[in-house]
């Protein structure tokens, strides 16, 4: 009888603190449930390559984001950037090979899986420069499919919609290349937790409607004025907050707790986001990639207040399209248009359904049989 052979799996993603490095956790621990035997080497791509220029790049994206927005929704997937882009492109990729010959050498993986454009381009032209055998997949943490993820050496694309399929195909990536899974997040959120053992715990009631408020690791967005248009609402509400490394928020909330009847739950980090979705009539949030994946497996309704031009505003827009969402543009009617909404529960039962018929909690595990089945 043949010996079974293990795959050696190589995860690669940006930053520490990312839904990038969340979804190679989460596939981590879908392959390990598959195959324990399975080795798996995580690592921050950029990082490990280029461990200044991370540091400079993240400062200069948050400064973008905050001071400038409408520069980064101009850079972000315009065709003549990249075109403009593409020397530098290969120059950083080229010069990445003497980082990556060690790594690649002393591991040997047999499937390269990168959550995030940058070093899926970097290991897909070294790859491709030095004629290797072994498979790079590409998975999409976002609902917005841009071109910098297009590469040669790539094998596999795993996309979040029927839409970035289309989008793929129309730039020559052949069918059999896509594949539909969704973002890779973790296998709790497609099991249902029990919302009444849930909100017991909690000291819930579930007859009162729960809004779920979040922004975020760093507990950004228009939290505050969420907050605050929600407590002036007459109607009986219960708030639960994520408030991320956001101090501030932490403070004010105590404060505002001590002020209204209505009861309000905080966290500064959550390690039970799937619970609080699973009790929580609808969620006020900022669509990253991964928080809409986590929304979507559990069919929460979403608020969508002040996304980040580029990847959110596309995310924005399918979620929206998707009839999954309501956009609110002025952060002083929040508490206006979630009022309207729970006054109109065929709406939400309608967002619900959307959400649950977009969703894809068994992404991890899809993307995990396609590393140990599916490429060879």
């Amino acid at each position: 009888m043949p010996e079974i052979k293990h795959k050696r799996v190589l995860l690669m993603y940006i930053s520490q603190v990312s839904g990038h490095r969340q979804g190679a956790v989460a596939i981590a621990k879908s392959l390990k449930s598959l195959d324990p035997d399975c080795e798996v080497l995580s690592i921050n791509g950029f990082g490990y390559t280029y461990p200044l220029m991370e540091k400079i790049i993240n400062t200069a994206y948050m400064g973008v984001i905050k001071r400038a927005p409408k520069i980064w929704e101009y850079l972000y997937d315009n065709p003549k950037v990249i075109k403009f882009s593409e020397k530098w492109k290969q120059s950083i990729h080229k010069s990445s090979h003497k980082k990556l010959k060690p790594l690649i050498d002393e591991f040997k993986p047999d499937v390269v899986v990168c959550t995030q454009a940058f070093p899926c381009g970097m290991v897909a032209d070294y790859k491709k420069s030095n004629q290797l055998g072994f498979t790079v997949i590409g998975v999409l943490t976002d609902y917005a499919p841009h071109l910098y993820w297009l590469h040669e050496g790539v094998d596999y694309y795993v996309v979040p919609s029927q839409e970035a399929c289309d989008r793929y195909l129309k730039e020559g990536i052949s069918e059999g290349q896509i594949k539909i899974f969704g973002i890779p997040i973790r296998m709790k959120f497609a099991e249902a937790a029990g919302a009444d053992k849930i909100a017991q715990k909690l000291g819930l009631d579930l007859n009162i409607p729960t809004i779920l408020i979040m922004g975020g690791g760093q507990g950004l967005g228009p939290m505050k004025e969420a907050v605050k248009s929600l407590v002036r609402l007459e109607r009986p509400l219960q708030l639960i907050v994520i408030c991320g490394t956001n101090v501030k928020l932490v403070n004010w909330i105590k404060k505002i707790q001590r002020r209204t009847s209505k009861k309000i739950i905080f966290y500064d980090y959550a390690g039970n986001v799937d619970e609080l979705m699973e009790v929580s009539t609808l969620i006020v949030s900022k669509p990253g990639g991964m928080t809409t994946s986590e929304c979507l497996a559990k069919g929460l309704p979403m608020v969508i207040v002040d996304p980040i031009p580029g990847q959110e505003e596309r995310n924005s827009q399918f979620l929206v399209n998707q009839g999954i969402a309501v956009r609110v543009d002025d952060k002083r009617h929040i508490g206006r248009e979630i009022d309207v909404l729970l006054n109109n529960p065929k709406q939400l039962a309608a967002m619900k359904q959307a959400a649950l018929k977009n969703g894809k909690p068994m992404a991890a595990e899809n993307i995990a049989r396609l590393i140990l089945d599916g490429a060879t």
